[in-house]
């Protein structure tokens, strides 16, 4: 078993308090690590940074190993013998790699992404981080396009904040203080006031998933999506970020009240996929598969966090249907599903 250093306590503290917070990060997305000699403690792919406290989340990756994959193009990180474990890395264990900083976060922050999914958003980003020592960079699939991304951004200017298209946030820090604190800043200079929320009709949406395999979701936030024509209107267009899509499935589907639900239910889909995880209902609310994962839920919650900060006008970048694709047939995302859905 590989000893663990003192250090790895405070960033589980940090990653802890970081993963709490539903605005940063949601479910199993985001990740952090520290670096220690030639040891990255990294968190393991499909493990909550929540659980930071209480659950061994983080496994070793050696550099060494770790910059040498990159540079041979796999992304396939092995740990670090004596690691004694069977998780596995990060599937963003090559950016934190290349990030020479001793701590390394990302995070799903909702007020990054519901700017960073807008083409019309340089000049706020440019005003907004102006002091910063921070990069833009487009889209691209998690793991090793967007680790060749980072190492190609790294090699022209000093970076400490990462603005991902379509994704999120990335820092880079001394201490796991410092990185928190980093994302804080981020976070006040990119804050975007919520619209205002409204109730869903839940005895409506109940008695429409009477006798079928869907049920309300956990968090009543979520209504939103289906309630605010905005915001359904952003959610049905297409996939805003990559955890939308290996969760939710591309796009959110209408169900229209007149319909009904369990006729739905019976027909085969001609994709041969199964039933949507969520379904929008206009007007009152959404409703979800009685066996949504809890990753599932999160998710469904930052969509309504993401929308709801975005106004129509907004010039929205979705995913490509190959993108989508990409991440669908993804082996790494399905093995972190199947950790978020045994969690």
């Amino acid at each position: 078993m590989q000893q663990q250093p003192a250090l790895l306590h405070e960033l589980r503290r940090m990653s802890a308090r970081v993963g709490r917070n539903i605005l940063l990060v949601q479910g199993a997305g985001g990740n952090s690590s520290i670096k220690h000699d030639d040891l990255l403690w990294v968190k393991a792919s499909g493990t909550w940074l929540a659980d930071a406290e209480h659950k061994d989340i983080f496994v070793p990756v050696s550099l060494g190993a770790a910059r040498a994959a990159l540079s041979q193009g796999d992304e396939r990180v092995p740990l670090a013998s004596g690691a004694g474990t069977a998780l596995r890395a990060s599937i963003e264990t090559s950016l934190h790699a290349l990030m020479p900083h001793p701590v390394v976060l990302h995070v799903h922050s909702v007020n990054t992404i519901a700017w960073a999914v807008r083409t019309d958003a340089r000049a706020e980003f440019a005003e907004r981080l102006d002091g910063l020592a921070w990069r833009w960079l487009d889209y691209h699939h998690p793991g090793l396009p967007l680790a060749k991304a980072v190492d190609h951004a790294l090699t022209q200017d000093r970076v400490d904040v990462l603005v991902l298209g379509n994704h999120g946030l990335v820092v880079g820090a001394k201490t796991c203080a410092g990185a928190e604190a980093l994302v804080d800043e981020v976070e006040s200079r990119l804050a975007l006031a919520p619209r205002s929320a409204i109730g869903a009709d839940e005895d409506a949406l109940r008695s429409i998933c009477g006798g079928t395999g869907y049920r309300l979701p956990k968090d009543p936030r979520s209504h939103s999506i289906a309630i605010n024509s905005c915001s359904r209107a952003i959610a049905t267009n297409g996939s805003l970020y990559p955890d939308h899509v290996v969760f939710l499935g591309p796009a959110l589907p209408v169900l229209d009240q007149a319909q009904d639900l369990r006729a739905q239910e019976s027909l085969v889909r001609p994709d041969g996929l199964p039933q949507p995880v969520a379904l929008l209902v206009p007007g009152l609310g959404c409703i979800v598969r009685k066996d949504a994962s809890d990753g599932a839920e999160a998710m469904l919650s930052c969509l309504a966090l993401v929308t709801g900060r975005l106004p129509l006008t907004a010039q929205v970048r979705y995913l490509t249907r190959e993108n989508e694709c990409a991440l669908l047939n993804w082996d790494a995302e399905r093995y972190r599903q199947q950790l978020t859905a045994n969690r």
